[in-house]
């Protein structure tokens, strides 16, 4: 090495030292605050309690098999297909993945080359000649550069974009959580509205039977005319739930359609107006099945991006170090370009720091850190709304189970009220009023019947969406 080279050294490392000794102080990293704990139980009633964690078993992820509908699962299986939502969610990974790589290709040396040539006229003497005249350049050169991330900034931005990639895929498990669970809603609906339609032309039917003995009677004599008044208007008022059952259950097919991504026109589903059985929810419910929630990890990870954020605004206090490097070869024409006269090169650190920019550095840090407090108070009433979620589906599922026990004896003793009341009009021992009366709450009574069953799977359909899809098997644990 030259005395000349020696000399330069410390021209060239002065300013790589100062930032390596400003880099050892500076601290840019602030850390987000814990997650927040589940309890040890819910509290509606003693039933539901935390499952020990060594004997919970995880129910798969098709978690709508537990009705035991095929038809709802070739559903299920064609949404992720064609539902646009979804697809949506979709791209937004990969926008965000694409983030991440940027991210991640910043903190990595960068290099670049180039061939240019030009034609020039200065209006002075050239060197080699008392002339005038243009002068020809031709250079061919390769340059390389690297950031040093002294002070995290890079890497806090790299934390960050990783922290909403992980937000992006929690967001898409969310969405297709939701589109599921909407789903099998919509279609629980749709036999519901059927089984009601089923109904509603069984008593059609029966109130058809009535209004011909009432008006064979009335034509004998027996019957006032009011009777047969009173069961035409019976009739015609079935008729027209019928129809409103019926508009029901069309829209309703419409919808499901358009979950799948298809037009109305072109979608289909054979009419069964039979409901599913609801899943047994087990006595023993995990609390910490919310942890799984995608809706949570998504917001728990944009606090983790906000607090990344703060990381990066800090950062921008401290001066930016980069070393580059410029190496290449510049001649007036190509012939003989690549020769060793023709060499240049340069190489050397830069430490740039803004010294005045009247306080937007510190209006990003205080923003940052509001930002950071805003995700962290939604994180907590994210979680807070999941156990009030979780709570009022569990009452309501247990609630249901009995009132749809209750309902189906209320329903019993309706028809077999209606049953004596006709036979006794038959041998004309009360007037029709009584059977109008009686036919009426078997006919309310049934369809309150299918109204609490229908209620019954969605609160079952929502406690699933509410953990996450899924729940564990706790029979080993009883």
């Amino acid at each position: 090495m030259t005395a000349s080279c020696v000399r330069r050294l410390p021209v060239i490392a002065t300013p790589l030292a100062f930032a390596l000794l400003l880099g050892g102080c500076a601290v840019t990293r602030v850390d987000p605050p814990a997650p927040a704990p589940a309890p040890a139980q819910f509290k509606e009633t003693a039933l539901w309690q935390r499952a020990p964690s060594s004997t919970v078993t995880t129910v798969p992820d098709e978690w709508w098999t537990l009705f035991n509908d095929p038809v709802l699962n070739e559903l299920q299986s064609r949404l992720v297909i064609g539902n646009e939502n979804l697809k949506s969610a979709v791209a937004q990974v990969a926008s965000a993945r694409a983030e991440l790589g940027a991210s991640r290709a910043a903190q990595l040396p960068t290099l670049s080359a180039g061939l240019s040539g030009s034609r020039s006229d200065s209006g002075s003497q050239t060197s080699s000649s008392n002339q005038r005249g243009p002068q020809n350049s031709v250079s061919l050169s390769a340059t390389a550069a690297w950031e040093l991330d002294l002070w995290g900034r890079l890497s806090q931005a790299t934390s960050g974009s990783e922290a909403r990639y992980q937000a992006s895929v929690a967001d898409l498990a969310s969405a297709r959580l939701s589109a599921q669970a909407t789903l099998a809603q919509t279609y629980l609906a749709m036999r519901t509205a059927e089984a009601q339609q089923a109904l509603i032309e069984r008593s059609i039917a029966g109130y058809q039977r009535s209004l011909d003995l009432t008006q064979a009677r009335y034509q004998s004599g027996v019957a006032a005319q009011t009777d047969v008044l009173q069961a035409q208007t019976q009739l015609k008022t079935a008729q027209v739930q019928g129809l409103e059952a019926a508009t029901q259950r069309a829209q309703l097919e419409h919808a499901l359609a358009v979950l799948l991504g298809q037009t109305p026109s072109a979608f289909s589903i054979a009419v069964n107006a039979a409901l599913p059985q609801a899943p047994e929810v087990p006595t023993v419910l995990p609390a910490t099945l919310l942890e799984r929630r995608p809706d949570i990890a998504a917001a728990q990870q944009r606090v983790n991006a906000a607090y990344a954020q703060i990381g990066m605004a800090d950062a921008a206090f401290f001066p930016a170090l980069t070393l580059s490097a410029t190496a290449g070869y510049r001649n007036n024409s190509l012939s003989n370009l690549l020769s060793a006269p023709n060499l240049f090169w340069s190489i050397g650190p830069a430490l740039a720091q803004t010294l005045l920019d009247g306080g937007a550095r510190r209006a990003a840090s205080d923003q940052a850190r509001a930002n950071a407090d805003l995700a962290t108070s939604t994180y907590r009433q994210t979680v807070l709304t999941a156990f009030q979620e979780v709570e009022d589906n569990l009452v309501l599922a247990s609630q249901l189970r009995a009132e749809a026990q209750l309902q189906q004896d209320a329903l019993q003793y309706a028809q077999r009220n209606l049953d004596i009341t006709n036979e006794q009009y038959r041998v004309g021992t009360v007037s029709y009023l009584n059977v109008v009366t009686a036919q009426t709450s078997a006919l309310s009574s049934e369809r309150t019947l299918l109204d609490v069953r229908n209620r019954q799977l969605a609160a079952v359909n929502q406690l699933l969406k509410n953990i996450a899809g899924r729940w564990q098997d706790t029979a080993k644990a009883q």
